[in-house]
């Protein structure tokens, strides 16, 4: 059973993301797979990776890997976007606290501003017009894909580590 819809050419692009820090707040690395795919046929994969060498959160880079993602994706052609991340915050932010920070003037319920609101609102705006649907799945638990971000954003990070101890 597929977690997303396909689109009327039976295509669709699987996103896996995933962010990393050594320290929290420290240097930091995320990491994506784009894969186009029509029915259970990969068709084209892309990878994308990026740091962050100085102080940065973990949360931040997650976010990052999203928007790197996002970001890499081809023009919209209305071929639908499933997001997998390991970050419940993420998907929880997409799926169900933006329109209310939005509305909130990006305060939360107990109107606090809300974190990161500037990646936030890149993800938002990245998100916009596409059919974007964002999924959930547990870290470190033996999904082959999430454990190949994590293992592409913890290499980001460490690079982003050499280069702050570099100078």
């Amino acid at each position: 059973m597929n977690a997303f819809t396909e689109g009327s050419s039976g295509l669709r692009l699987v996103v896996h993301c995933d962010g990393a820090c050594i320290g929290n707040p420290g240097p930091g690395g995320w990491a994506a797979t784009i894969k186009l795919m029509d029915g259970d046929q990969e068709i084209s994969r892309t990878e994308v990776v990026g740091s962050e060498p100085a102080k940065t959160t973990n949360v931040r880079m997650e976010m990052s890997g999203a928007i790197g993602a996002l970001r890499a994706l081809p023009e919209n052609d209305g071929t639908p976007v499933a997001v997998f991340c390991d970050n419940e915050l993420v998907s929880r932010g997409m799926n169900e606290w933006l329109s209310g920070w939005i509305a909130r003037g990006w305060r939360t319920a107990t109107k606090k501003p809300v974190a990161n609101q500037e990646l936030w609102q890149e993800l938002a705006s990245l998100a916009a017009g596409r059919t974007v649907t964002w999924h959930w799945v547990k870290g470190h638990a033996g999904d082959p894909h999430n454990e190949e971000v994590d293992a592409l954003a913890n290499a980001a990070a460490a690079q982003a580590m050499r280069q702050a101890q570099a100078g």
